[in-house]
């Protein structure tokens, strides 16, 4: 006979059960749960904490980050692999690789590595392609060898020939002028600056902004009362688009007049104390930054480059005769300087335009500095400076050759060759352009009582003092000053005693 468990038994043996898979639960929803090899080892793949299969996983191999420094830097500046192609219309074959030369410097500037450059003999640039249909294929094949993918042509191009010569070559194309307007928006810092090359750059873009698929497609017309069939074309999005950046313009004018403003009060102020100034032109990286901190200390950035410095400094100065005079140095110049520049920089120019003197800034160890000259005379002549008097300064005569210099010093004949960097020649400069400032036109002598000692502090900064010397009843001064001072100083004038 079999015994049966009673039924006081069957229940605890189920709470037993029970409770032991509640244990073994509670267990496998812990974190920290042991592992075993015999139970756990035949399960597929690894097994993970319950926050590792929540969190993202980090999957190695995939980053393309560099450890090397400076191939990292060069991977963040995203460098553009560029071919040059230029139209040889007038000159010699040196003028023309010169000019090329120049465009390699302005790309490498812009942060582009150049692969190669071509010239084209014509007579004057295709209508169509810039280049003619045939060269256009031509550097196709250089472009795809060479593995470019941007063209940059050494002159200002048409829209229809940047479309044109971008259905050739299959890759971006631009011109010397979207270059230069790269270059001034990578290095405007002040904000007149910056407001200049945004009005420059949309005068550039406004005749270039192309459409296709919906940027073509209208908007819905107003329509009378703008019921549900809305009357009229309406205006397609390109239209839209040139609306909006004439009305932008019209706002970076009206911004740029009033920062104007404020430059012509300064301007006004210093002529109004009769302070002389000099303008300090060239062509850019001439050395024209160095120069001034050379003779006033400015601190101003200097860097081997094309237009590092785009924003004008005045800086107060004195002659070694003892007398203040202010010097501006002013936006750098370059050949076929982009009329939308010279427009919309003509505010800063102008410091050239209303300077007593320009100190024209050459670097005497480039290969044509003739070209350098005549480049910047031909802007000089837009903004109205031509009756301004003029001294050419060969810059970095340490550097430069000797026949070069001497050829220069012979046909300009009011120059001297200076170097900003080891400062030679700059007494001699500093003589030149106390002797060709402007003089007060009235020389007079007074005595000046002590209790206006303003005048005579006045007559030091304003005028050209001969002599001084210091009497019983005040301080009597031999100079040449300007009218109003003059008319100021007529009190003190000692009248003469007739001789009997």
């Amino acid at each position: 006979m079999t015994s049966s468990s009673s039924p006081s038994q069957d229940a605890q043996q189920r709470l037993a059960h029970t409770y032991a898979e509640n244990l073994r639960a509670d267990a496998l929803m812990e974190e920290d749960v042991a592992w075993s090899h015999d139970i756990d080892g035949e399960r597929d793949g690894e097994q993970f904490d319950r926050s590792e299969r929540a969190a993202l996983r980090r999957v190695g191999g995939l980053s393309t980050e560099l450890e090397d420094v400076t191939e990292v830097e060069y991977r963040q500046l995203r460098l553009e692999r560029v071919v040059l192609v230029g139209v040889w219309t007038t000159g010699t074959v040196q003028d023309a690789e010169n000019s090329l030369a120049e465009l390699a410097a302005l790309a490498e500037t812009a942060g582009a590595l150049v692969l190669d450059g071509v010239v084209q003999r014509r007579d004057k640039p295709d209508a169509a392609t810039y280049i003619g249909s045939g060269k256009a294929n031509e550097l196709r094949d250089i472009v795809l060898e060479s593995g470019a993918d941007t063209v940059i042509c050494d002159g200002e191009l048409s829209p229809g020939q940047l479309i044109h010569l971008e259905d050739v070559v299959k890759v971006k194309v631009i011109d010397r002028t979207a270059l230069i307007l790269d270059i001034f928006a990578q290095h405007a810092k002040s904000r007149e600056g910056k407001a200049q090359v945004a009005l420059a750059q949309m005068q550039y873009m406004l005749p270039r902004l192309r459409g296709w698929g919906q940027s073509l497609s209208r908007q819905m017309g107003g329509g009378k009362g703008g019921g549900l069939a809305t009357r009229g074309p309406g205006e397609t999005k390109i239209e839209t688009d040139r609306r909006r950046i004439r009305e932008k313009m019209a706002k970076m004018r009206r911004e740029i007049a009033e920062m104007k403003t404020g430059r012509d009060l300064k301007r006004q102020e210093r002529k109004r104390h009769k302070v002389p100034s000099v303008a300090i032109a060239g062509y850019t990286n001439a050395g024209k930054s160095s120069l001034l901190n050379r003779l006033t200390g400015a601190g101003v950035l200097v860097e081997n480059s094309l237009f590092a410095t785009l924003d004008p400094t005045v800086r107060r100065a004195e002659t070694p005769s003892g007398r203040l005079y202010t010097l501006a140095d002013t936006v750098g110049f370059v050949r076929h300087l982009p009329h939308h520049l010279v427009e919309a920089f003509r505010s800063t120019m102008e410091e050239v335009g209303q300077s007593d003197l320009i100190l024209h800034v050459v670097d005497g160890s480039h290969p044509a500095p003739e070209e350098q000259l005549a480049a910047v005379r031909e802007v000089i002549r837009d903004v109205g400076a031509t009756g301004v008097p003029e001294i050419v300064v060969i810059n970095k005569a340490d550097a430069a050759d000797p026949v070069t210099l001497q050829r220069l010093l012979r046909i300009e004949k009011r120059s001297i060759a200076v170097s900003a960097r080891t400062g030679q020649g700059m007494a001699e400069l500093l003589a030149l352009i106390d002797n060709d400032l402007p003089r007060p036109s009235v020389e007079i002598e007074a005595l000046v009582p002590y209790t206006h000692g303003k005048l005579v502090a006045r007559t030091h900064d304003e005028g050209e003092v001969i002599s001084e010397e210091h009497t019983s009843e005040g301080t009597l001064l031999k100079a040449r000053v300007h009218e109003e001072l003059a008319a100021e100083l007529a009190p003190y004038v000692p009248v003469p005693i007739p001789v009997a």
